[in-house]
C-alpha cells in the first residue's frame, strides 16, 4: 500500500470514529433541525480531533431532503419521528482528506431499513466490481451503480457515483472536467495516473432514492478492497 493510500485509510478510520461517536451520543434525533445536528457534529469533531477544516460543505439531510444530491441546497428541515437521515462529511485530518457518508433510520419503518441496508450492500458490490477490473472507465462504474439501484428496486439519485480524493487540496475537481468523477461522461480509465504520474484514489458514493416515498439513502467511503 502506497504512503498516500495509507494516509487516506488512516483519515477514513478517524472519520469512522467520529461517526461512531455521533451514534453513541445520539446526536441524530427527532425535534432537531438539520442545521442543529450539523453544528453538533462540527463541535464533536473539534472536541475529538480539533478539526475546523472540511474540504466540502457539511451535509445533514432528512426526510424528502434525502432525495437531493450534493450540489443542491434544500431548505432546513426538522428531523421527524421515524425519519431517515443521511450525513456526508469531508473532514481533513492533518492535511489528508476523508469523505464519509452514512444513513440512519429512526424507528422501524421496514422500507427505510431496507434502503439503508441496500446501499451498504450495493457499495460493497460496486467496490468488488471495480477491483475485479484492471481497466474500468468512470462511465462503466457509474453505469454499474445505476444498474445495481434498479436491480434492488431503487433509482440511482446522483449525477455522479464518486470522485477523486487525496492530500488537501487534492487535484481540483472542476465541474466541467468529468475525468475527476465517476460520471457517465468520463470515458477515461479510473486507474490512469494524475498529471504528475501518481496513482489516483477514489471515493465511491451510493445514493439510492424512492421518489414516490420521498426517501433516499447515502453510503460513501474510500474505494479500497474490503475483506
Amino acid at each position: 500500500m502506497s504512503y498516500e493510500l495509507v494516509q487516506l485509510v488512516e483519515a477514513e478510520k478517524k472519520a469512522a470514529e467520529l461517526f461512531n461517536e455521533i451514534e453513541i451520543r445520539g446526536l441524530i434525533r427527532p425535534g432537531q433541525s438539520e442545521k442543529e445536528i450539523n453544528k453538533s457534529i462540527y463541535d464533536l469533531a473539534f472536541e475529538m480531533f480539533k478539526i475546523k477544516k472540511y474540504w466540502h460543505k457539511r451535509i445533514v439531510r432528512s426526510g424528502p431532503n434525502t432525495l437531493h444530491p450534493y450540489d443542491e441546497n434544500p431548505k432546513n428541515l426538522i428531523v421527524e419521528k421515524d425519519d431517515i437521515v443521511f450525513l456526508d462529511f469531508g473532514p481533513i485530518f492533518e492535511e489528508w482528506e476523508a469523505d464519509y457518508g452514512r444513513t440512519y433510520v429512526l424507528g422501524d419503518d421496514s422500507l427505510k431499513i431496507k434502503l439503508a441496508n441496500d446501499i451498504e450492500v450495493a457499495w460493497r458490490k460496486a467496490n468488488l466490481f471495480y477491483h475485479s477490473h484492471k481497466i474500468i472507465s468512470g462511465c462503466e462504474m457509474y453505469s454499474y451503480c445505476c444498474k445495481l439501484a434498479k436491480s434492488m428496486g431503487w433509482e440511482f439519485g446522483g449525477q455522479i457515483a464518486g470522485h477523486l480524493i487525496g492530500h488537501f487540496p487534492h487535484e481540483k475537481l472542476e465541474k466541467e472536467n468529468k475525468t475527476n468523477y465517476i460520471h457517465p461522461e468520463n470515458l477515461i480509465d479510473m486507474n490512469t495516473p494524475d498529471k504528475k504520474g501518481n496513482t489516483r484514489h477514489w471515493i465511491l458514493e451510493i445514493h439510492f432514492v424512492d421518489r414516490d416515498r420521498q426517501i433516499g439513502g447515502f453510503f460513501e467511503q474510500l474505494l479500497v478492497p474490503v475483506s
